[in-house]
């Protein structure tokens, strides 16, 4: 069999044919190698457009780089901020918050403190308006001591699930509520 021969049953198998009726399906080279055509690029700056619109206003891909939210987050790996988590209602405690720290700079915390409400911590367990909290997301024992301090109004107390280092180590506090950017989408 010549190679002529070989590679016309080649395109035959593998539906390999640009399709010149007109239906205008496709093939497998055209998928790969499509022609440059108006469409094309209408249908190139679509994609473009709507990427931009999506990467860069609604999910924000963030890379999670610290262990401060070990074990709910990984020390490394990779998420994305959704945007819409707060348009219509408020943070709440106990939810994981992306907080803008710098441009381009993410914070990943969780909410422990809410607005007039009296944050401490005794002996390593925190206390919101004298009562002690329960929060099972703290897998590891910590020794911290803080003492009492209220949320200012428009702001938000957060802090790190990985407790287990010294208070020092950690940055944690109040935050504005604007600076909340949304939540983690996985």
């Amino acid at each position: 069999m010549s190679l002529g021969k070989i590679k016309d049953v080649w395109l035959k198998i593998a539906g390999a044919h640009r399709s010149d009726d007109a239906t205008g399906a496709g093939s497998f080279i055209e998928f790969f190698v499509p022609r440059l055509n108006r469409g094309f690029f209408l249908r190139m700056a679509a994609v473009a457009i709507l990427a931009v619109i999506v990467f860069g206003f609604v999910l924000i891909p963030c890379v999670i780089n610290g262990e401060s939210m070990v074990p709910t987050f990984p020390s490394h790996g990779f998420t994305f901020c959704w945007r819409g988590k707060y348009l219509f209602s408020e943070p709440k405690r106990g939810d994981v918050v992306i907080i803008r720290y710098a441009d381009k700079v993410y914070f990943l915390k969780r909410i422990v403190g809410l607005p007039g409400e009296t944050v401490e911590f005794r002996k390593g367990d925190l206390y919101i308006n004298g009562e002690k909290q329960h929060e099972p997301y703290v897998r590891y024992l910590c020794d911290w001591e803080l003492p009492p301090r209220k949320v200012e109004p428009g702001h938000f107390y957060v802090v790190g699930d990985n407790r287990s280092q010294p208070i020092e180590q950690h940055r944690f506090g109040q935050v504005l509520g604007n600076k909340i950017e949304g939540a983690p989408l996985f």
